[in-house]
């Protein structure tokens, strides 16, 4: 009988149909594909799975290897392809502006990047419409540093213990992950406090979140009354005496009230306050378009990348005029930010 169940029951997810037919494989060959990679690409960037794969084509949420598998693609270029591979308003964008100009250097007028801030700006809330377009989220971090540093005329810079905010050496001192550090010095000037994490932190619990559904975890809270509210902001205040969601580390929530105080003790010092929303910005929380909305507060800079563009390399700080005008006091020259091409795919993947 067990063994009629078992031949009965698939144990395999059936993937839903598509009608897409993707082109035949014509390059090398896997092996070869691996000893290129073994000998020419840096070891660094290193791959999933014993047989990793080699991607072919990539079809909205379709991805297929070089044997024509296909794949459902969850993982979506490390939260990147926002509105899917290849989409077809987007492609059809891009193609006629590759026909028309690619790239003049942002010295110089040309209409998509006028276009492109006033769309991108009319979705963020008052202050928040000057943009300094970039090429990546590591280059928009440490660009927003910089300016935060210029405004304030202050140094230290504080993140969360497990933040990922960047690879680059300026932002790796914001970065707080093991395996990220190489063993040399970098981000002189920055700190860590500890993530306000209710589900794996000392404090809270099934009351203590957004959605208090997400943890078993039983605590003292009532309805109404949440204690976790006190001691993380408490435990923040610390840091600030004695001296963003995350990313590779997790998407964690927050308690309700600790953005806002955590915002109001940066803001009585001084200081501004950054939301990396590379990860969770353009819809990637579900509920709102930017990750900060979730706790009602308005940073002062805010960084994008990864879905900006669904996979073009582009990114993006936008701040407020009085921290942009302090910046612009000097020269600082970015030779592929805001390009002509880069400028029509943000607003068709805007659109």
């Amino acid at each position: 009988r067990q063994q009629q169940w078992k031949s009965s029951v698939s144990t395999q997810a059936k993937m839903p149909p598509c009608d897409f037919v993707p082109e035949k494989y014509k390059s090398y060959p896997y092996e070869r594909m691996q000893k290129i990679r073994e000998q020419n690409i840096s070891p660094s960037l290193r791959m999933y799975y014993k047989k990793p794969l080699l991607l072919h084509q990539g079809h909205m949420q379709w991805l297929f290897d070089y044997e024509g598998q296909r794949y459902l693609d969850f993982f979506a270029g490390i939260v990147t392809v926002s509105v899917g591979h290849c989409h077809p308003k987007v492609t059809m964008a891009t193609q006629k502006q590759l026909t028309r100009l690619w790239h003049t250097t942002n010295i110089y007028m040309h209409p998509s990047i006028q276009e492109y801030a006033e769309k991108l700006t009319s979705l963020l809330p008052d202050p928040l419409k000057v943009v300094y377009l970039t090429n990546s989220g590591s280059e928009a971090n440490d660009l927003a540093m910089f300016m935060a540093r210029l405004y304030t005329r202050n140094f230290d810079v504080i993140s969360f213990r497990g933040a990922y905010h960047g690879g680059s050496p300026y932002a790796l001192g914001l970065t707080s992950i093991g395996p990220y550090k190489h063993g040399v010095a970098n981000g002189f000037g920055c700190s860590t406090t500890m993530l306000p994490d209710v589900f794996r932190g000392p404090w809270g619990g099934s009351h203590c979140r957004d959605s208090p559904v997400q943890t078993v975890r039983k605590c003292s809270c009532s309805e109404d009354s949440y204690t976790v509210e006190l001691p993380f902001p408490c435990l923040f205040l610390k840091t600030l005496s004695f001296l963003p969601w995350q990313g590779v580390n997790g998407a964690v929530q927050y308690p309700r009230s600790f953005l806002k105080e955590a915002y109001r003790l940066v803001r009585e010092r001084g200081g501004v306050c950054i939301s990396d929303e590379v990860q969770t910005g353009f819809g990637w929380t579900g509920r709102h378009f930017w990750g900060f909305q979730t706790h009602d507060v308005v940073p002062d800079i805010v960084t994008l990348a990864k879905g900006i563009g669904n996979g073009f390399p582009m990114a993006a700080v936008v701040t407020t005029k009085e921290i942009a005008s302090s910046f612009a006091q000097n020269l600082h020259f970015n030779t592929f930010g805001g390009s002509p091409l880069a400028c029509v795919v943000g607003a068709a993947v805007l659109d």
